[in-house]
This record gives C-alpha cells, sequence and structure tokens, in this order.
C-alpha cells in the first residue's frame, strides 16, 4: 500500500506548457533578461579589468557598435551579412529540416565566386564578371544545400550531421584551393584586382540594400507563396503534408535548394563587396550565429532584422571591450547575453509548478 502510495505521489516540482501571455508580458520578460544579463557582463568585466566601471562598460560597449560613423558603417556591414545568412536556414528551419551548414553552404559559395574571379578577371568586363560570379556562388550554394536534402529525402539521413560534415568538407576545399592557387605564398590569397561590387556612397550600403530586398523577398517567399505554405504544413506534420497530397521530398530538396542559393549569394557578397578574397576563415562563424539570429526571431525575416542587429551590436561593443583582454573575452559576454535570452524564452513558454501541499489539496477536494 505504501509503495502504491509513493508512486502516486507528485514530484516537488514539474514544468508545464503556458497556454498564452500576453505580448506586452513576453516582451516585458525579454528586456529583463536583456538588463540582467549585462549587468552580469559588467560586474564581470569590473572583476576583470582594470580601471573599469558599471558607466565605463556601458559607455564602452555603445562607443564600440555606434560610437563613431565608421562603427555605425561597420555594425551596418556585420548585421547585413549575419540576417543574409539568418535568411537562408529560415526556409529549411520551418520546415523543421535543422541545417547547421550554412557555414560550409556560404564558404562554397565564396569559393565560386573567388574561383570565377581568378580565372576571368581582366579577360571580361567588370559587370560580366559579377554576374558569373554571382550564378557560380549561386549555384555552388544551391548544390550544398541539396546534397543533403537528397540523402535526407531517399534514404532518411540524420540531416543535422550530415549538413554539419560537409561544413569540414568545405573547408577542405578552400584549404586546396589555396594551395594551388598561392603555393609560394602558403594559404594567402590576396586581394583580387578583378570582380569587386560598385561603391554607392559606401563601400557597405549596396551589400546593406541587396540585404534588405533579400528580407523582402524571403518573407514574401514564406508567407505569401504556396511554397512558403507547403514548407509550413511540412514543418507542422510530414504525415499530414501526405495526406493533402504534398511530396515531402520534393519540397525538402526543393526548400534546401533555396537556402544554400541563399547563403551561396551571401558568399558572393562577402567576396564582392568585402574582402575580395577568401580564407578557411572567410565566413567567421556567422553561419552557426545565424541560427541564433533566425530561432530568436521565431524564423520571420522581418523580426530577423532586430535580432540580428542585437547580436551584432553585442559582439561589436564586446570586442571593444576585450580589447585589452584575451581576445575570447567578447566571446564570453556574447554568450552570457545570448545564455539569458534563451532562458527567458523558456519561462514565457512555460512555467514551473510546485507540488501542492496535502492539506491544500485535501480542502480543494471537500470543497468540491
Amino acid at each position: 500500500m505504501k509503495m502504491h502510495e509513493k508512486q502516486k505521489r507528485e514530484p516537488l516540482l514539474r514544468v508545464t506548457k503556458r497556454d498564452s501571455m500576453p505580448i506586452w508580458k513576453s516582451m516585458l520578460i525579454r528586456v529583463i533578461a536583456v538588463l540582467a544579463a549585462i549587468l552580469v557582463c559588467a560586474v564581470l568585466s569590473v572583476l576583470v579589468l582594470d580601471n573599469v566601471d558599471f558607466i565605463k562598460f556601458i559607455k564602452t560597449l555603445f562607443s564600440g557598435a555606434v560610437g563613431t560613423p565608421r562603427n555605425i558603417w561597420k555594425l551596418g556591414k556585420n548585421t547585413a551579412v549575419l540576417l543574409c545568412i539568418a535568411l537562408a536556414v529560415t526556409p529549411a528551419f520551418r520546415m523543421k529540416f535543422w541545417n547547421i551548414g550554412a557555414e560550409g553552404q556560404t564558404l562554397i559559395g565564396a569559393l565560386a565566386a573567388v574561383a570565377v574571379a581568378y580565372y576571368l578577371g581582366g579577360k571580361l568586363p567588370n559587370p560580366v564578371l559579377l554576374v558569373l560570379m554571382l550564378i557560380a556562388a549561386v549555384l555552388a550554394g544551391a548544390v550544398w544545400g541539396g546534397i543533403p536534402a537528397i540523402f535526407k529525402a531517399k534514404w532518411n539521413t540524420n540531416e543535422t550531421l550530415f549538413t554539419l560534415m560537409m561544413n569540414y568538407v568545405a573547408t577542405g576545399l578552400v584549404a586546396f584551393c589555396l594551395t594551388k592557387w598561392c603555393p609560394s605564398n602558403g594559404s594567402v590569397l590576396g586581394a583580387l584586382p578583378h570582380g569587386h561590387l560598385p561603391i554607392i556612397l559606401n563601400e557597405y550600403l549596396l551589400l546593406i540594400l541587396v540585404t534588405l530586398v533579400m528580407t523582402a523577398i524571403v518573407h514574401v517567399y514564406l508567407y505569401y507563396t504556396k511554397h512558403g505554405y507547403e514548407i509550413s504544413v511540412v514543418g507542422e506534420s510530414e504525415n499530414t503534408a501526405r495526406y493533402i497530397g504534398i511530396n515531402v521530398g520534393k519540397v525538402v530538396i526543393r526548400t534546401m535548394i533555396v537556402s544554400g542559393a541563399i547563403c551561396g549569394l551571401a558568399g558572393f557578397l562577402i567576396v564582392g563587396a568585402l574582402d575580395h578574397s577568401i580564407t578557411t576563415t572567410s565566413v567567421g562563424g556567422m553561419g552557426f550565429t545565424a541560427i541564433m539570429a533566425s530561432w530568436l526571431a521565431k524564423f520571420n525575416p522581418l523580426i530577423m532584422i532586430g535580432s540580428s542587429l542585437f547580436i551584432t551590436f553585442i559582439q561589436q561593443g564586446a570586442a571593444e571591450i576585450g580589447s585589452a583582454v584575451d581576445p575570447a573575452f567578447p566571446n564570453i559576454i556574447v554568450g552570457i547575453v545570448l545564455f539569458f535570452i534563451i532562458g527567458c524564452e523558456f519561462f514565457i513558454g512555460y512555467k514551473l509548478k510546485f507540488r501542492e501541499k496535502a492539506g491544500k489539496s485535501e480542502k480543494g477536494g471537500k470543497a468540491q
């Protein structure tokens, strides 16, 4: 009898899903989480860095991100690249295809663009060269995204591991090409003289404008087209999708080709507007950071502008704070802020429920 009672006894703490929460309340929780994260980062900085107090921490954080016109343009540039890659992973994530390969898809797109500029630069007019670079980058990214999708659709392979491994393959290909293109200089390819995107008022403005246009296109694609509807249905339930006549395998392959193509576009922009060269670290981990930007925006391209800007703001400001110490210190600050934001999302979606005391439960039973 006692054993039976112990088995039926409720746990001290349970996690239950919330039915709903007002928008103002969820936004307030997020604001509190960000402020708490900044407070913790400030305390950590005071303990680690010399001659730093809370006020100086806040000032340095903002000055590093928006303190000068140069920093503001740099913030816009980094936000645009991160946003473009975040847009790329969003269609697949809405379909619950966990594409962890945006880093490699962007890098392989950049490699294709550099290859065109390397072999055809100076032989063709610059506008024609840029068009060929764009086509090569988009096609390379699409192929790199389509390969794991085909394996998933045909043989149900694990897309997370497959796309992750493709990142390393892309890095290896870049390293191999660099040894062929510059054997005397090791793995350093100087800036190519051809294949530069035109400068409009500022070297970063065209990059920002292209990304904003892509944001609008992806938003319309996901919310106002048949393809976007099919992506949503497949993400909700593959069985339901099959029941209403949607070819799930076709949708998976098509969506990943689109995702890879947008990553290829990001690679083209990195080469044509920024680096004019390539290394194994040209993407700089933004393929993984973009996953966080997309997730924080709930896979909404318009909200993604804000999430990408926020992450880039924290990264750039933290880099200014940690310039005098270990290079890893800015990453610690960014990690703390993201940890608090992820934690607050848990409390927005779920609540903690403690076990009621025996006396209260008995009174409730008698009242009924």
